[in-house]
């Protein structure tokens, strides 16, 4: 028996924060690299150069700067992302005219996810350009963009609000929204069709494929999901970073303006360390949602 709608919306959401937080604690270094790369690619050679340089300059603490607006943002956005998903798992259900119970195919899964997004976007785009400004913020200051003693959480927060006022944290607003519908499909796509191969390889249905194969799943859906949205998430960086110095363009044209006094290629600065971060870290994400949602089903359900 299927649990009330409304326990239905709290496990959702519970265990999407559950998982958001798993997906900070074991991949912000490398998150921090990515975003630094992203938005300074003239200052490091690659990803290794980018990461001992970090290291050398201000320590591990340095790796996890801004870790408290991803915790925020990964919460939120997992939380908003997995309760849509379930609600919007209903909506294609209802554009297909299927029973409520029957399920999905990962297709529809996929256009699930991507109409979810919509959702998560809004969430996501203040704490983002937070988290994004504080992993720049050494390179903003040694390029003199910015004056020094920016460090904190609440001095950026502080700083947009005196600037821009409260719509200034929705800078990259249009782009994340542009890049997380496409980016999800991908995102549930993979990892669903990842689990559905595990299964048949193994004979089994999908919560049978155990840990290691339900991580790779999880891993494999963030690599689709990076590997399509990459340079969008790139001029999204560049947009709410850049513009704590005052400079705020559009998404064209901060695309246009990268393309051509840096090439295609700067577009793609930072996608080593996203790769490789992306394994742990949606592994982490998936493993720990499957795990919570499980254990509070069983609970809400004798």
């Amino acid at each position: 028996m299927a649990p009330h709608p409304v326990v239905q919306a709290i496990i959702d959401f519970t265990a999407g924060a559950a998982g958001g937080t798993a997906c900070v604690l074991s991949g912000q270094p490398l998150d921090t690299v990515k975003v630094k790369m992203q938005t300074f690619p003239a200052m490091y050679r690659g990803f290794i150069h980018c990461f001992m340089s970090t290291f050398r300059q201000v320590g591990v603490r340095g790796l996890y700067k801004g870790t408290s607006p991803a915790l925020i943002a990964n919460i939120m956005e997992n939380s908003v992302l997995f309760l849509s998903y379930g609600f919007c798992q209903d909506v294609v259900r209802s554009l297909f005219n299927m029973e409520a119970a029957r399920e999905l195919s990962d297709i529809q899964k996929a256009f699930s996810g991507s109409l979810a997004a919509i959702f998560t976007s809004s969430v996501l785009c203040p704490t983002e350009l937070v988290k994004c400004r504080m992993q720049a913020m050494y390179e903003m200051e040694a390029s003199g963009k910015i004056a020094r003693g920016q460090q904190s959480m609440w001095t950026v927060v502080k700083t947009v609000l005196e600037r821009n006022g409260p719509l200034g944290f929705y800078q990259g607003l249009t782009t994340t929204m542009v890049r997380d519908c496409q980016g999800y499909f991908c995102f549930f796509g993979g990892y669903e069709v990842s689990r559905s191969m595990f299964a048949h390889y193994m004979g089994t249905d999908k919560e049978g494929i155990g840990i290691l194969p339900l991580m790779f799943s999880g891993g494999f859906g963030g690599a689709c999901l990076w590997l399509l949205i990459y340079p969008i998430d790139c001029v999204k960086s560049r947009i709410q970073v850049y513009s704590l110095a005052g400079v705020q363009e559009g998404f064209l044209k901060t695309l246009v303006e990268i393309i051509r006094n840096e090439g295609v290629s700067a577009l793609y600065s930072g996608l080593m360390p996203t790769m490789v971060r992306t394994f742990p870290a949606n592994g982490a994400l998936f493993l720990t949602y499957e795990l919570t949602r499980t254990f509070l089903m069983d609970a809400a359900v004798p």
